[in-house]
């Protein structure tokens, strides 16, 4: 090959590798751009509304409850709608009304025909079936002011219950000697301390007969 040839092929060579290195040279197609994921908008549920205090009450009328039967009392008020129920002695001797059948209602505290909400505790007084009811009900003593209460004629148990559960009581029968077991079905006949006398811890001493009889 002669040297015209040679030159001319490596002029050739030459050039094709300089037009390979500007190639490679050339900056790399930006590559588009990459979308930026997006969260999706969310719309908070609104919370439930809560129940409003103001709401009236559910009501019902109180029928008349007088006259009848302890347990038909309360039947009849829970069939009205009135579940919270309660009953006393209306004779004022702290007696439990242990079966309802041999009760009956003397007095409600609450008057007949009364609209009140169904929630109310309904307080029916009552004494047995043989017995007459009292004008109005008995209350029980009360220590008021630190001083004795009058414990004539009330029931020795109604009698303990006024004093403070620390006091010292011993019970006597008035008239025989009797041990003065059901305390509900003796009455107070004398007392010591004596009414307003003032109450200081010092114990007390009762005297007692059953209700069917008389002091002495």
């Amino acid at each position: 090959m002669g040297d015209t040839m040679r030159t001319r092929t490596l002029a050739a060579v030459l050039g094709c590798l300089a037009v390979v290195t500007l190639t490679a040279c050339d900056p790399a197609t930006p590559a588009a751009p990459t979308a930026t994921p997006t969260l999706a908008a969310t719309t908070a549920e609104p919370a439930p509304s809560a129940k409003k205090s103001d709401e009236p009450a559910e009501t019902g009328t109180v029928a008349n409850f007088v006259g009848m039967g302890l347990q038909s009392a309360q039947d009849k008020a829970q069939a009205d709608g009135f579940y919270l129920l309660k009953s006393h002695d209306s004779s004022g001797r702290d007696r439990m009304q242990a079966f309802d059948r041999n009760w009956k209602v003397c007095s409600q505290n609450y008057a007949a025909r009364k609209t009140i909400p169904t929630d109310t505790e309904l307080d029916f007084g009552a004494v047995k079936l043989e017995e007459t009811c009292p004008a109005t009900d008995q209350k029980a003593p009360e220590v008021e002011g630190g001083k004795m209460p009058s414990l004539a004629g009330k029931s020795v148990k109604a009698a303990r219950g006024a004093l403070d559960s620390g006091t010292s009581i011993s019970v006597t029968d008035a008239s025989e000697d009797r041990m003065v077991l059901m305390e509900s079905n003796w009455q107070v006949c004398t007392q010591s301390p004596s009414p307003g006398a003032a109450l200081n811890g010092q114990p007390v001493e009762l005297t007692a007969v059953k209700f069917d009889e008389s002091c002495p």
